[in-house]
């Protein structure tokens, strides 16, 4: 007797994409991506600098507090994380804070960071959606506000009398930062600079409110979309 043919009817098919985060993940999420994005890759030992979000679990900043910062979200987004600092410099002194992920958490680690940042990109980069709900709306300010408050604490400065600037590598975090400040009802601009974008606000209104919009307050409450 033939033996019955083999059925995969009842195997569950997997996903090809995560499903999307909520508003309140996906806010945390896409700040600890800003956050590495601001940094070039670090370098590993006899390796070439990892590239991309994720980096390997690893992100090194010369500001305490972008890595405070990182530390916290990462806690909120129960992900563990061990923070090193190195002290360098001879005439001037500098300390390197230097944030590694465990290897047994490094996959959730990876799959958060891209997942935040390939939905809040879209959220900030999509343009406006016909009919968005208010809780939409408001999120994707927050999203623009997160973005700039990443590059404020960890991108390069590049102040003059008349601009506030960050210094970028990374040009889709440049053009992130462009239509957040759009969305904050300030304009930006954005140029290229030596190895590097520049993106910058004017001093005055403009300035003060992109301050203002980036400034930690209360941790925000999820609503429905």
């Amino acid at each position: 007797m033939a033996s019955e043919p083999l059925t995969l009817l009842d195997r569950p098919r997997l996903p090809s994409t995560p499903p999307p985060l909520d508003w309140l993940t996906l806010a945390d999420a896409f700040e600890v991506a800003c956050l590495v994005r601001c940094t070039p890759p670090p370098a590993t030992e006899g390796r070439r600098p990892a590239v991309g979000t994720y980096r390997g679990g690893v992100a090194e900043f010369n500001r305490e507090d972008a890595a405070q910062r990182m530390r916290q979200l990462l806690t909120r987004l129960d992900v563990p994380v061990e923070h090193q600092v190195a002290t360098g410099g001879l005439r001037r002194r500098y300390e390197l804070h230097r944030l590694h992920v465990p290897r047994e958490h490094r996959s959730a680690y990876a799959t958060l960071l891209e997942a935040g940042w390939r939905q809040g990109r879209r959220e900030l980069l999509g343009g406006p959606v016909p009919g968005a709900s208010t809780a939409r709306r408001i999120w994707r300010t927050r999203l623009a506000a997160a973005a700039w408050r990443s590059a404020l604490l960890a991108g390069g400065r590049h102040v003059r009398r008349h601009i506030l600037g960050i210094r970028l590598a990374d040009r889709e975090l440049a053009a992130v930062l462009v239509r957040g400040a759009a969305l904050l009802d300030v304009p930006a601009v954005l140029r290229p600079g030596a190895g590097c974008f520049v993106v910058s606000v004017a001093h005055g209104p403009h300035r003060d409110r992109i301050l203002a919009s980036s400034a930690l307050g209360p941790a925000p409450v999820a609503k429905s979309a």
